[in-house]
């Protein structure tokens, strides 16, 4: 089987070395040079792991691994010239299985991906859960075939909107704020983009007919964001 990883790094001459070190031992992989590139690449193909720098341009390492982990449980290795102990628990905390500090020994970089390749291997052997979910007051999610349906009839939403439902629906009690779920779903950086996430958040929560004061499913959190709040059945 031909592992293909995704390195997310802008030093030029570090990313050269392992990429290419990789590449000899038969690994398929993809660099990026900034975190927006890398989260492009990432949501446009398929990876079993994704080896992430911290200090990256247009979207840092430790955003890009949170927007990988909302979306997939794909092994993530963080790389980074950083060796605080804060930056280490952060990367932990928002789901980057291992952390390697510049500088490291190439052997020591291929013994951790080799490692979290074993346990990605096992953990695919696990055979996945048809996505499909009712929840109390009629609401039904067929993430599978991304389709919406309340009290049986289809509820038919913009691309932004599934996207907006999806992510907390696959994270459900977690609180967003309108700064994350814009970067994550818009794939931009810019505080103009808040009141494009409200109005979406307006607009999915109109078609869901889910009232603001004593919401079924997507609750306001004042002075944060916004959180699926639906009870599976």
């Amino acid at each position: 089987m031909k592992w293909q990883l995704l390195l997310v790094e802008d030093d030029i001459e570090i990313a050269r070395v392992v990429r290419d070190t990789f590449l000899r031992e038969g690994y398929g992989v993809a660099w990026a040079t900034t975190g927006l590139e890398g989260w492009e690449d990432f949501q446009s193909n398929t990876y079993d792991l994704v080896l992430v720098d911290l200090m990256l341009p247009e979207m840092d390492g430790l955003t890009l691994c949170q927007n990988i982990r909302w979306k997939s449980d794909v092994p993530i290795i963080i790389i980074s010239a950083r060796k605080e102990d804060e930056d280490k628990v952060e990367g932990l905390h928002l789901g980057a299985d291992d952390y390697l500090a510049k500088p490291f020994s190439l052997a020591e970089l291929k013994a951790r991906v080799e490692s979290q390749l074993r346990r990605w291997r096992r953990y695919q052997g696990v055979p996945e859960i048809n996505v499909k979910t009712t929840f109390a007051n009629g609401l039904t999610i067929d993430l599978n075939n991304e389709k919406i349906y309340r009290n049986n009839e289809e509820i038919h939403l913009t691309q932004k909107e599934f996207a907006l439902l999806t992510v907390m629906v696959q994270n459900p009690q977690r609180v967003f704020t309108k700064s994350e779920l814009y970067q994550h779903i818009w794939q931009q950086v810019d505080a103009d983009g808040l009141q494009t996430v409200t109005v979406h958040v307006k607009g999915l929560r109109e078609k869901l007919k889910d009232p603001v004061k004593n919401p079924y499913f997507i609750q306001t959190v004042w002075g944060k964001g916004y959180r699926f709040i639906g009870e599976p059945l």
